[in-house]
């Protein structure tokens, strides 16, 4: 007896359901029923917006804590708390103590970071963002309690540990969590987030609240982040290193927003297996790091640290920690110089947007170069005009100050924490962004330490010395940097995989459009990984190219 035809397409259908999933099983070893049992509840563009939210959540939380204290450092209410941080001629030694409170905050930071090298492969993106936050909620108690210099100094330190495990994880959470499209955008608007909550510090304080009540407003982004961290999916890359493919693969489905026979999809997750693979015959420990070959582990660990060491070199903290007392310094009132520096703030985050929108269009490398060159510049001016100091000057360093913003926007404030996440190899990828953020604490607090007390010995030949830091990176990234937009992760590692075999310079590599992509059999072949007979990587369509395209 035959069935109705609605019957027999339902049966038709069922079997040809079947059959894909048998043949799925057969070429992942992954059970589809598997995979659909860990589909997280986002997809697509919902997924990108809720992973962009908690990141910048948390870089929103980072700039925020960074202005701060500066904010309040003039304040009248926290001078009568804490005198240690009123500088007078007769207590001159004071000075150096004002950079101290600011500073020690990056030695909490510092010590959290160099934790991510043991804990943040073991915990996982997610659970190290989580602990972080939590550390923190602990810390703005502590902070808002505070009567002594002593208990200041203490709960920043805290506070601060908590906030490097969280700058060393979500750059790389969010980059893992991207796809590759619009991982550069993704990430700079963290650059933005930051300085948003730079400019909030500044303004809360220059409203009649008291001091406590702007340094417990923190205590808002923490508990955010940590909550809703909890609805989102963790990383595919950090999922494949423990052995839990079949959540990968949902992960990245949802991820693109397509099913799981799409050949990007697959082509994605046979990329990240191929990483693991390559990697999975080393020791797994941090000796990694120091490793050359093919993956070339030391070297990309190198750029990582030496890139945001660059950063804090340019003396961005010299505006961002001094705003309100560069302003003085420059003849304005006390209120006109934190007007000023909300202006400032504002400008900032104009320009910040602006290079959100023209990273994955110029590249990396571009804006690194314009940032340097123009930061160097200004630097420059900055001491000739302090030099002849008379109103006239005063009034254009003001504006210089407001330009240097925005160069540094472009070049190097979210850029940093994007370039640092993509050049590490996905095994060392945790713990060269635990030494990259660490090196950021280390030089944050060597710049903060030293501006205060170098304004008053040196003056504007502070600025000469920023010149000249500045004028030193071009070189640096023009030769040492290669280009990583356009690319996914795991292209990356084919990049120097390539460069080592050929005996050619990474950078030159990055830069050539014929690199094969990950995930196809001529990476297979650079990479020296050779697919189980069951499997087949995609090759890339006649439409895609040999590499990805550049949007």
């Amino acid at each position: 007896m035959s069935l109705p035809s609605s019957d027999e397409q339902k049966h038709q259908s069922s079997v040809a359901e079947n059959t894909d999933h048998e043949q799925f099983k057969q070429q992942f070893g992954l059970d589809p029923a598997d995979i659909a049992a860990h589909t997280p509840s986002l997809r697509g563009h919902k997924l990108t917006a809720a992973v962009a939210f908690v990141a910048g959540t948390g870089f929103t939380l980072f700039g925020y804590d960074q202005g701060i204290m500066s904010s309040l450092l003039t304040g009248n209410q926290f001078e009568g708390s804490f005198p240690e941080v009123v500088v007078e001629p007769s207590h001159p030694d004071h000075a150096t103590l004002q950079s101290f409170i600011i500073a020690i905050y990056e030695v909490g930071c510092l010590f959290g970071a160099l934790s991510n090298l043991w804990v943040g492969d073991k915990l996982g993106r997610r659970r190290t963002i989580v602990v972080g936050g939590s550390i923190m909620i602990v810390g703005a108690i502590l902070q808002t309690t505070a009567f002594s210099f002593a208990h200041l100094i203490f709960a920043r330190i805290f506070t601060g540990y908590g906030n490097g495990l969280i700058t060393s994880t979500v750059p790389t959470y969010h980059a893992e969590l991207s796809p590759s499209a619009k991982r550069g955008r993704m990430i700079m608007m963290e650059g933005t987030l930051i300085v948003v909550g730079v400019t909030i510090a500044f303004f809360v304080n220059w409203s009649s609240a008291q001091w406590r009540v702007p340094i417990a407003l923190q205590l808002v982004f923490e508990i955010i982040m940590v909550t809703c961290i909890g609805f989102l999916p963790e990383s595919p890359r950090w999922l494949v290193k423990r052995g839990r493919n079949a959540e990968a693969m949902a992960v990245i489905s949802a991820m693109e927003d397509k099913p799981l026979s799409d050949p990007e999809v697959q082509r994605t997750y046979y990329g990240i297996r191929e990483a693991v693979a390559v990697e999975a015959s080393s020791q797994g420990s941090l000796r990694e790091l120091t490793t050359g070959g093919p993956s070339q582990n030391f070297r990309r660990t190198v750029i990582a640290v030496v890139f945001m060491m660059m950063q804090q070199l340019t003396g961005i903290n010299l505006v961002t920690f001094y705003a309100t007392i560069v302003f003085q310094r420059l003849g304005l009132s006390e209120v006109n110089a934190r007007i000023t520096s909300v202006a400032n703030g504002a400008e900032y985050i104009l320009a910040s947007i602006a290079a959100y929108y023209t990273i994955d269009y110029v590249g990396r490398r571009h804006l690194m170069l314009f940032g340097a060159i123009g930061q160097s510049i200004v630097m420059l001016l900055l001491a000739i005009l302090g030099y002849i100091n008379n109103t006239p000057a005063q009034i254009v360093s003001v504006v210089l100050i407001f330009g240097f913003n925005t160069f540094f926007a472009f070049g190097w404030l979210g850029l940093a924490w994007l370039y640092c996440a993509e050049i590490a190899g996905l095994r060392t990828r945790a713990p060269t962004n635990a030494l990259s953020t660490a090196s950021n604490w280390t030089f944050n607090f060597v710049v903060v330490m030293v501006v205060g007390p170098a304004f008053n010995n040196i003056s504007w030949r502070t600025y000469i010395v920023f010149a000249a830091l500045n004028a030193i990176i071009v070189p640096v990234v023009y030769f040492f940097f290669p280009e990583t937009g356009g690319r996914s992760l795991e292209d990356l590692d084919v990049v120097f995989a390539l460069a080592y075999i050929n005996g050619e310079d990474p950078v030159k590599v990055s830069l050539r459009k014929d690199v094969p992509l990950a995930g196809t059999r001529e990476a297979d072949e650079i990479l020296g990984v050779s697919p189980r007979p069951s499997e087949n990587p995609p090759t890339p369509s006649s439409s895609s190219g040999k590499v990805r395209k550049q949007v």
